[in-house]
């Protein structure tokens, strides 16, 4: 039985290598990298907890990106792999994992963490370590101050919020606005330059509402907004907390158009909301219906793999994987070139800026541009340039 199974064994492993011969001769895909020899970057984001669908929107931007690199050699021969660890976007939880990753000698680099709060938390640790964070999501003015080991690809606040209100101001037409925001270093942040946009562009903002990040119930805020005689509200939220926002908003029959920051461009806000969070007005860097040819193909790419559309923080990882594996490509595979190589990359893909180039003194990527948004019919879709419409 022994002889037999060896046999067996042996014939599939020959028309395996028979296939993968022919696989390379007729010019199709280059042999994969040598997985048991990687180069590896650490990835600090949340995959439990209520941000948890922007962990796994990560991932499967992340494996996108490898599959494509990997599957092409990897990197000088050997492949690219990603330690994620799970930070539930706490900041506590991003030092622990920081200083893990700094004392872990295979860690090239570090990517993440999905909140700028948690992210400059641990830019300490990284900063007197000598290894680059990559916040590719932290979208904090502050954030790449905190040292010359901090880069970011994400559009800072200081460039977004005016986007923003600029969408809601001079495209919607909103000139008495009340904006509900985080209560976070970034949402106050978020917050202060939204408001002074709008009301450079013409409007007021007659209310301004925090709340908590693990706060359920909004009514009494609602009722406090209402009575400020709001045209329109403006959220200053991620998907979990926006969603419900809205939703309690038309169950206490809050009619008023709410437009919201672009981190609430997600599948999940949609399943989360549900009929309520059609017509909100919202905007992204990135959209599967932007004709781009990077766009097209790395939208089709992630159909194929996953049977779903991609949403902004999948293309950013996806993005950020890519621009990983050219800087240790083209300036080599240790932390000090890695950090140098930050300063000098250029012209590599990108699907949300068709190539990424940073700002030396800013170390955030050049090139910002939104497209405005709308859920319609339980989808996001190209704002039309029509005017505001009540929800029903």
């Amino acid at each position: 039985m022994s002889n037999l199974w060896n046999h067996k064994r042996g014939a599939a492993r020959a028309l395996l290598q028979l296939a993968g011969a022919l696989t390379i001769a007729f010019g199709g895909a280059m042999p994969a990298a040598n997985a048991a020899d990687s180069y590896w970057v650490g990835v600090t984001g949340p995959l439990s907890g209520q941000d948890a669908q922007y962990g796994e929107q990560w991932k499967r931007g992340f494996d996108l990106a490898l599959e494509q690199i990997n599957g092409n050699g990897g990197i000088n021969g050997r492949s690219l792999d990603y330690d994620f660890e799970d930070s539930r976007s706490d900041p506590r939880q991003a030092v622990a994992i920081a200083q893990k990753f700094v004392d872990d000698k295979r860690i090239l680099l570090e990517l993440g963490d999905l909140s700028s709060g948690a992210s400059m938390a641990a830019s300490p640790v990284y900063q007197r370590a000598g290894l680059v964070q990559f916040g590719f999501t932290n979208s904090h003015p502050d954030f790449t101050k905190g040292g010359d080991y901090m880069w970011s690809t994400a559009i800072s606040q200081a460039e977004e919020q005016p986007m923003l209100a600029r969408y809601v101001t001079k495209g919607l037409g909103f000139k008495k606005i009340a904006v509900l925001y985080l209560n976070t270093d970034w949402g106050r942040t978020s917050k202060d330059i939204f408001a002074k946009a709008a009301t450079a562009n013409g409007a007021q903002v007659v209310a301004a509402e925090a709340y908590q990040p693990n706060e359920k119930d909004f009514r009494a805020t609602l009722t406090r907004v209402r009575s400020a005689e709001p045209d329109s509200i403006v959220l200053i939220s991620y998907y979990s907390d926006g969603a419900q926002i809205v939703r309690q908003a038309r169950t206490a029959g809050v009619h008023t158009p709410i437009a919201a920051v672009g981190s609430v461009y997600s599948p999940k806000f949609l399943d989360l909301g549900g009929p309520a969070v059609n017509g909100v007005y919202t905007e992204s860097n990135f959209f599967p219906g932007d004709p781009r040819p990077e766009v097209q193909s790395f939208v089709q790419r992630y159909r194929a793999k996953y049977g779903a559309e991609p949403d902004t923080f999948a293309a950013r990882a996806y993005d950020a994987m890519i621009l990983a594996s050219e800087v240790i490509r083209r300036y080599g595979a240790d932390r000090t070139a890695v950090h140098d190589g930050f300063a000098k990359i250029n012209d590599v893909p990108s699907v949300i800026f068709g190539k990424f180039k940073f700002d030396p003194q800013t170390r955030r990527v050049a090139g910002a541009r939104n497209l405005d948004l709308v859920v319609k019919d339980g989808k996001f879709a190209l704002w039309d340039g029509v005017s505001a419409v009540h929800a029903q």
